[in-house]
């Protein structure tokens, strides 16, 4: 305990005095220096999630040490591109788009081990991550064109032997062909 009887701040090792006092996990911190280690925000015992001798706001605590994976770290229901490079996390590889490559471009849905499989990734599909379209289940993130990669509604997309394509792209590839067609509405195109 330094001089005048303060216990010492976590933060900046300086007397925490009582009016000034906030604590967690049995640790005295200045108001001042009881902010998040990632994000500066200012905490409260409500809102502190600690780690050794760090001290968090929930959010930032999620990100870096919490379940890592596809809908984790930013809230229910929500979808976060903040990859945690400022927490210290190495942001994994992100996978390019791949086209289907399945031989069996059946109408139905295949299944392993009581989950249907992606046609896109030949992946286990479970409910949480399931988007159905084209007659099978698809992960959300395989949920797009096979030509262009763009992402898909089910509204939004046409399918063609077991593979699923924006509208522009299956009109492109497999609409009519000649004068005029495959160029959007009205349109005339000299080649």
């Amino acid at each position: 305990m330094p001089f005048g009887g303060g216990n010492m701040c976590g933060c900046c090792q300086k007397a925490v005095y009582f009016a000034e006092e906030m604590q967690a996990e049995g640790k005295s911190f200045h108001k001042s220096c009881f902010l998040c280690m990632a994000c500066k925000k200012n905490l409260d015992s409500t809102t502190v999630a600690c780690h050794v001798d760090e001290i968090y706001c929930k959010s930032c605590y999620g990100k870096k040490y919490g379940p890592k994976g596809y809908g984790f770290g930013g809230g229910a229901g929500t979808l976060s591109m903040d990859t945690g490079e400022h927490l210290g996390i190495k942001p994994e590889g992100q996978a390019g788009h791949r086209p289907t490559n399945n031989p069996n471009a059946s109408k139905s849905a295949q299944k392993v081990g009581g989950s249907d499989v992606c046609p896109r990734c030949g992946k286990a599909v479970y409910a949480a991550e399931k988007v159905l379209g084209g007659g099978n289940s698809w992960h959300k993130s395989c949920f797009r064109c096979a030509k262009c990669g763009k992402g898909l509604e089910s509204t939004t997309l046409a399918d063609k032997d077991g593979e699923i394509y924006c509208k522009a792209c299956y009109a492109k590839n497999f609409g009519p062909k000649g004068f005029g067609f495959g160029q959007g509405a009205g349109a005339l195109a000299h080649a």
